[in-house]
């Protein structure tokens, strides 16, 4: 008996550590320590039930974290659902060590997820683009995983991006330069965000 109470102790004590590991990065009420990236023709940001809602703009619509934001070994996880347009609702603009990466969900007419850009080609032209099949107005549970080595990417339970950095060379398409070191950004879509965390990895 004594042996199960220590180990349930310590199960929960790890559990504990792991949410406190996690920073909410989104308090559901404001936009404290994010900002309006000022795109041309970017649409309206606001907040609605708990979500951050970047709206349909001329092009690029998006937000920018404004605090200190890790190199990398890091988790995010967040939730991004499309509900109006056609093409990305969450272009994740994220770092690697000294460079920056977007990954892309939804591009390119709808579909194409992957990371832009990689040896100078983006999501569209490089081995990490994929096909997945959004529904509007659904949420899904995104998660990127950014180590030394690798960069990986998961929608729900699917892992859609697994890439090994070895020597390539990483950046961003000019177009969404201002959303680093850490920002989401749509394309002529509006797009919603909730429950935006970052966990550190330890281990």
């Amino acid at each position: 008996m004594n042996i199960l109470l220590i180990t349930y102790t310590l199960v929960l004590m790890a559990i504990g550590k792991n949410i406190q590991d996690d920073k909410s990065l989104f308090n559901g009420v404001s936009l404290d320590n994010w900002q309006v990236i000022d795109f041309e023709g970017h649409g309206d940001i606001s907040i609605a039930d708990s979500c951050i809602i970047i709206g349909k703009g001329e092009l690029i619509s998006g937000i920018r974290w404004t605090e200190d934001f890790p190199k990398t070994n890091y988790e995010i996880s967040l939730y991004a659902k499309r509900i109006d347009g056609s093409d990305f609702f969450c272009g994740m603009t994220f770092p690697v060590k000294e460079s920056f990466l977007t990954l892309v969900l939804g591009g390119w007419g709808g579909a194409m997820v992957g990371l832009s850009c990689i040896d100078g080609y983006d999501a569209a032209n490089n081995l990490t683009g994929n096909i997945f099949r959004f529904a509007s107005g659904w949420w899904y549970a995104i998660r990127l995983r950014v180590t030394d080595e690798k960069i990986e990417a998961w929608i729900e339970d699917e892992k859609v991006v697994d890439f090994k950095i070895e020597n390539s060379k990483l950046s961003l398409r000019w177009e969404v330069e201002s959303s680093a070191p850490f920002g989401i950004t749509t394309y002529k879509t509006t797009g919603a965000l909730r429950n935006i965390k970052l966990h550190m990895i330890t281990e």
